[in-house]
């Protein structure tokens, strides 16, 4: 057994106990010798007498004619990596981007790839169509570094780091450092745009120490890789290690890269609560004279606030009058900070002279520059930084657009959301517009942190204030009463809405009707239900499915079924769920027959429905037993249905219940009627031995089709081989 290192670096066990054959993988060697290990299934010597079955391993190479173009050659070789990784991952159901690298995909390319590898191929293999598909891309590129007199390029090297610069996967990180170190050790150069890239996606996963290490790897670049990537860093690292900010900063200094005020001003603030005003004005002269790129207005908020935070407050005084002297014009909102810091002092003789310098020497805000900041802020996710300018702006009452005060409120809350809430009292006390997605944002945080009484007293004020206006309004009042566990609070709400002229729709009953079965309060949502049609309003597919699920939790399987039946009848279509909850209801009462009518239902319906709950309904016969029943349905299904993964389920619950000799019946149909499943049902099997908690069943049975005892290890060549209707070991 091999396994693969982050560059083709092997490691290799072996003993009679240990998978050493082609095609199989094992992420651990398995340590007791007890363990019998398993070969993988090689179809390439597939052969089979029945005529309407051939399969010969030089069918379907990758055979680049001179017609073919290299794009045309790559988009055919992702397809069958993603493929067959699919295949392979159908039982834990990964997302796209999780899809795995495994042996299969190798053996297919090896089997199948006639002309050589070469570095253009490759990177048009992972860029565009392995792009997102990261850890893929990380095995292709890994794979083909070991092929024979393949040698990676710039291309290869900027297509794998394209890649893995766009996952939010924690575990390509590493990945990420040493492959940028191995392409520093190859004297490959690559372009400052992919480093940028590749810093820019550890900022964005907060791995700010990775991303500070590439950026001393690659600092000649910075100057090329340009002044928003520093900047960012720079502003990233202030807030965790301003050591780390420093070098950056420095570093930015001598090699001419020019500060904004993202990057200078976040920095200064984190330096100020050292509450060293010499450092502090040693780093305003450093950047010298305030350039288009820097708002010194903001800056100077940005200082005297740090100054202040931590006691400062003569030295933020004086600080005024050496940023204006300096030609950064502290505006209005600087010389408030510094007064207000005086007036809860109860110095109130300073704070008067600071407010007359403030008329005097100041200059007004303009609201326009503090907008794009904090949006700036927000987008770079220093929250932090924009809750702060935010709630100098609230407590000077100084003028910015509603938009600000929204993203504000937004942002803040979900990292603060009762932080979130002195922005919201703002708006309602000004009148200001408060947006339904704002509302929705803090009443979510606010549930997510268990703080209901505030969220009651955020309803409590705005329904004072006639905020709800419209069914929308109410609707998300209701939907996080409800989410909040307080559904009696919102059931009042749907009558208030009544009075009000304002008739609840179904998603307004739909939040309520959730939530007493939710809270196992199956009578008030039948009462509810009934309220809802004498109103007028019908139920939609998640009213129905809602009650339907209940009434099955509550073994109520003769309700179910009647409004099952009564959703029908009022021509809303069942999907999945509605299917699946019945299914299952069935199954737990040994319901057989009604549950194979209603599977032939859905497929009568929708084909695509009837593949999504095959698995689940295969699941639920086995559990009960219905193991033959289950076998019979798959039998009885077209092949456009039926799912490997479907058969793998129904094979492994066999296995489990020791029924080795249905299992193989089963899959001796499975060869005579639908062959061309085999290869993933085989590999299915393969797969779960090494998730499986007790994999005994599994691997006794496949030793079974192979005609071998269960005592006996495998030999040292082992290939399993499907001849003429029999399983066994060639």
């Amino acid at each position: 057994m091999t396994k693969y290192g982050p560059f083709g670096d092997t490691k290799s066990w072996v003993g009679y106990d240990i998978c050493n054959y082609e095609g199989f993988y094992c992420e651990n060697p398995p340590g007791n010798k007890s363990v019998i290990a398993l070969a993988s299934i090689d179809f390439n010597s597939f052969q089979n007498k029945h005529t309407y079955i051939t399969h010969n391993k030089n069918q379907n190479k990758f055979n680049m004619k001179p017609a073919t173009s290299t794009l045309e050659l790559a988009k055919r070789i992702s397809r069958t990596i993603i493929t067959t990784s699919k295949n392979n991952n159908t039982k834990t159901k990964h997302k796209h981007h999780h899809y795995s690298w495994n042996s299969q995909i190798e053996q297919n390319i090896h089997n199948n790839l006639k002309h050589n590898l070469t570095p253009s191929l490759v990177s048009s293999i992972i860029d565009p169509f392995l792009l997102n598909h990261h850890s893929l891309a990380l095995g292709f590129f890994n794979w083909v570094s070991q092929q024979p007199n393949f040698t990676h390029n710039a291309s290869t090297f900027h297509s794998i780091l394209k890649s893995l610069s766009l996952t939010q996967n924690h575990s390509h990180s590493h990945s990420l450092i040493q492959l940028v170190k191995k392409a520093q050790f190859l004297n490959i150069q690559i372009h400052p745009s992919v480093f940028c890239a590749v810093i820019t996606s550890h900022i964005a996963r907060n791995n700010l120490n990775q991303a500070f290490l590439i950026f001393n790897d690659v600092v000649e670049l910075i100057a090329q890789m340009g002044a928003p990537i520093c900047n960012s860093l720079l502003a990233a690292l202030a807030g965790c290690n301003i050591d780390n900010a420093r070098k950056v900063f420095d570093e930015m200094i001598v090699r001419g890269v020019r500060f904004s005020t993202l990057g200078f001003g976040v920095f200064v603030w984190w330096v100020c609560k050292e509450g060293d005003m010499g450092k502090v004005l040693g780093l305003v002269d450093e950047v010298g004279e305030c350039g288009f790129e820097i708002n010194g207005s903001v800056v100077a908020v940005l200082i005297v606030h740090g100054l202040c935070e931590v006691g400062k407050v003569d030295e933020a005084m004086v600080m005024l009058g050496e940023l204006r002297e300096r030609g950064w014009k502290p505006d209005f909102m600087a010389y408030w900070v510094v007064a207000n810091e005086f007036r809860k002092m109860g110095n109130v003789v300073v704070e008067i002279k600071v407010l007359k310098m403030k008329r005097k020497l100041g200059v007004a805000p303009r609201s326009g520059d503090y907008k794009g900041f904090i949006f700036e802020l927000v987008s770079e996710k220093r929250i932090l930084e924009a809750k702060m300018t935010g709630e100098v702006i609230v407590g000077g009452n100084f003028v910015v657009e509603d938009d600000v005060f929204n993203v504000l409120i937004e942002s803040v809350s979900d990292i603060d959301p009762v932080g979130a809430i002195v922005f919201f009292n703002y708006v309602v006390e000004k009148e200001r517009f408060l947006s339904v997605s704002s509302l929705n944002s803090l009443s979510r945080n606010l549930c997510r942190v268990g703080k209901v009484d505030e969220l009651l007293e955020v309803f409590r004020v705005l329904d004072c204030r006639n905020y709800f206006k419209d069914v929308e309004g109410y609707n998300v009042m209701v939907s996080w009463l409800c989410e909040a566990g307080r559904v009696k609070e919102g059931y009042a709400v749907l009558q208030e809405m009544k009075k009000k002229g304002l008739n609840p729709d179904v998603s307004s009953y739909n939040y309520v009707m959730e939530a007493c079965c939710k809270e196992d309060l199956l009578r008030p949502a039948r009462k509810l239900w009934d309220e809802m049609f004498a109103s007028g309003c019908c139920g939609n597919l998640k009213t129905y499915n809602v009650l339907i699920h209940k009434f099955l939790e509550e073994g109520l399987i003769e309700e179910a079924r009647t409004l099952f039946n009564r959703m029908v009848d009022k021509g809303v279509e069942p999907d999945s769920a509605s299917y699946t909850f019945l299914l299952q209801g069935f199954c737990r009462e040994d319901k057989l027959e009604e549950a194979f009518e209603l599977y032939s239902r859905s497929v009568r319906q929708d084909i695509t429905i009837a593949r999504d709950i095959l698995g689940s309904f295969i699941l639920s016969l086995c559990k009960k037993g219905h193991m033959t029943a289950a076998s019979k349905l798959l039998c009885s299904l077209s092949h456009d249905i039926g799912r490997p993964e479907s058969h793998v389920a129904l094979l492994k619950c066999l296995a489990d219940a020791r029924e080795i000799q249905t299992a193989i019946e089963h899959l001796r149909w499975v060869r005579h009627k639908s062959p061309s499943m085999l290869p993933d049902i085989c590999t299915g099997l393969l797969a779960s031995i090494s998730v499986a908690k007790c994999p005994e069943p599994i691997l006794q049975f496949l030793q079974r089709m192979q005609g071998q005892q269960p005592t006996k290890p495998f030999p040292t060549e082992c290939k399993i081989v499907i001849n003429d209707g029999n399983i066994f070991a060639g």
